[in-house]
C-alpha cells in the first residue's frame, strides 16, 4: 500500500476523449472485485485528509485483493423523523431506517451523506449499511409526544426502505405496523418487489386512506437495469408488484426516476405504458441529479459501461443545468432547464394525458390519528 494522488475526473474525462478508454479504465476498480456493485471506486470521503489507494509497484508480490462485500453497523437513532422545508418537494417529513443502499445505482443523491460517516461516496455508500435498530422504538416516542401533530410522512426519499437488509431487519415492517397501530398517513418510494411483504399492512392502511405507494422503474431493458441498479428488483418484479397493490385497493403511482439523457430517456413512454397496464394511476419522472460525489461516481459508472458515450450524455446534463454539472436551486432541480428538458416534460405531460396518469394520488387523512401508548419511564424499571 502507498500513498498516492488520484487522478482527478477532468483527467480521466481527457482520457476518454483522445479514444484511449482502455487506460482511463485502468483507473478504475477491477470489474471482479466489484461484482454487484454501481459505484466503480471507492475513494475516499471528502473530509478526510488523505486518500489512500492500492496498486501494483511492479514487484508482482501484492495479493488478489478481496470482493466488497457487504458490511452492517448496528446505530440507535436519537430521533428517526427528519424535517425539511424544501419547497419543491411534496413533503416535510420523512423516515429512513438504513443509512446507504445496497441497490447501489451509480446516480444516487444521497450517495454524498455517507461522506460524513467517514466514509467513500463510492462502494462504501453499497456495502457500509448503517441499521438504526430502535427506529421503531423511536417512532412510536416520537408520535407520542404531547407537542406530536401528525402529517404524511415519507419514506423513501435517501435510501430504499425495502433494500436487502430489510430481510433481515424488518425495520420497514415494523414501522408500517406502528402507522397502522397509530392511524397515521405515510408515503412509499421504492425499487423492490419486497414491498409485496407487507401487503397485508399496505392493504389496511389503503382502505382507511392512510398510503399511497411509487414504484421507481427506470428502464424497461433488464440488462440496462441491471447496470443502473445492480442490486434493485428486476423491472419485471416491479411492474409486478404495481399489479398486485393496485389489485389490493393500494393507490400505486410509476416513477420514471432518474431519466439520463442518452441512457434511459427513450424509454419515458415505454415505461409509462407498463405502468398503467399494470394498474398505475399516476405517473412522475425527475431528470437525472448530480450533487457532490455523485458527479464523479457517474462519470465513472458512464466510463465503464458506455465510454463511447461519456462527452455526449454530460453534454446533454449540463444544457439541462445552465452549463454545470448540477444546479441545485428550488423549482429547477428536478426538472432542469433549456431545450431538452422542456421537451422531456413535454413528453412525459402528453404521455400522462394519453394514460390518463395526470392525476394525483388522493391526499391522506390525517384525522384518524391517535397517539401511541407510552410505557412509563418507572415501569419500564420492571
Amino acid at each position: 500500500m502507498a500513498l498516492y494522488q488520484a487522478p482527478s475526473f477532468e483527467a480521466l474525462e481527457r482520457l476518454s476523449r483522445s479514444r484511449d478508454a482502455d487506460l482511463a479504465r485502468r483507473e478504475l476498480e477491477n470489474p471482479d472485485r466489484i461484482r454487484g456493485r454501481g459505484a466503480q471506486s471507492n475513494r475516499t470521503g471528502r473530509f478526510e485528509v488523505h486518500q489512500r489507494e492500492g496498486f501494483d509497484d511492479g514487484w508482482n508480490n501484492v495479493e488478489p485483493l478481496p470482493v466488497f462485500e457487504t458490511i452492517e453497523h448496528t446505530e440507535r437513532a436519537k430521533s428517526i423523523i427528519t424535517t425539511n422545508d424544501s419547497p419543491d418537494i411534496g413533503f416535510d417529513r420523512s423516515i429512513n431506517a438504513y443509512r446507504g443502499c445496497e441497490h447501489g445505482c451509480s446516480y444516487c443523491f444521497a450517495r454524498p451523506t455517507h461522506a460524513y460517516l467517514g466514509h467513500s461516496a463510492g462502494i462504501d455508500f453499497e456495502r457500509d449499511i448503517y441499521v438504526k435498530t430502535n427506529a421503531v422504538e423511536a417512532l412510536r416516542a416520537e408520535l407520542g409526544a404531547k407537542s406530536y401533530r401528525p402529517k404524511p410522512i415519507a419514506m423513501g426519499t435517501n435510501t430504499d426502505p425495502y433494500q436487502p437488509a430489510e430481510r433481515k431487519h424488518k425495520l420497514t415492517r415494523g414501522i408500517l405496523e406502528v402507522m397502522l397501530e397509530t392511524r397515521h398517513p405515510v408515503m412509499i418510494t421504492t425499487k423492490s418487489a419486497l414491498i409485496l411483504r407487507d401487503l397485508d399492512l399496505l392493504t389496511k392502511l389503503a382502505k382507511l386512506n392512510l398510503v399511497k405507494v411509487a414504484i421507481s422503474v427506470t428502464s424497461m431493458d433488464h440488462k440496462l437495469s441491471r447496470k443502473m441498479e445492480p442490486r434493485a428488483s428486476s423491472p419485471a418484479r416491479r411492474l409486478e408488484a404495481i399489479r398486485v397493490l393496485s389489485e389490493a385497493g393500494v393507490p400505486t403511482a410509476i416513477f420514471a426516476s432518474p431519466m439520463i439523457p442518452a441512457i434511459n430517456d427513450m424509454e419515458l413512454e415505454r415505461i409509462l405504458d407498463a405502468g398503467k397496464a399494470q394498474g398505475a394511476v399516476s405517473a412522475q419522472m425527475i431528470l437525472l441529479r448530480l450533487p457532490g460525489e455523485v458527479r464523479d461516481v457517474f462519470r465513472e459508472w458512464l466510463l465503464r459501461h458506455f465510454p463511447d458515450r461519456v462527452r455526449h450524455v454530460l453534454s446533454l446534463v449540463r444544457d439541462t443545468r445552465g452549463g454545470k454539472d448540477y444546479d441545485s436551486r428550488w423549482g429547477t432541480r428536478m426538472t432542469g432547464e433549456g431545450p431538452y428538458a422542456t421537451l422531456l416534460r413535454q413528453r412525459l405531460d402528453k404521455a400522462r394525458e394519453r394514460l390518463e396518469l395526470d392525476a394525483k394520488l388522493p391526499p391522506l387523512r390525517i384525522d384518524l390519528f391517535e397517539a401511541p401508548t407510552l410505557e412509563s419511564r418507572q415501569m419500564s424499571l420492571f
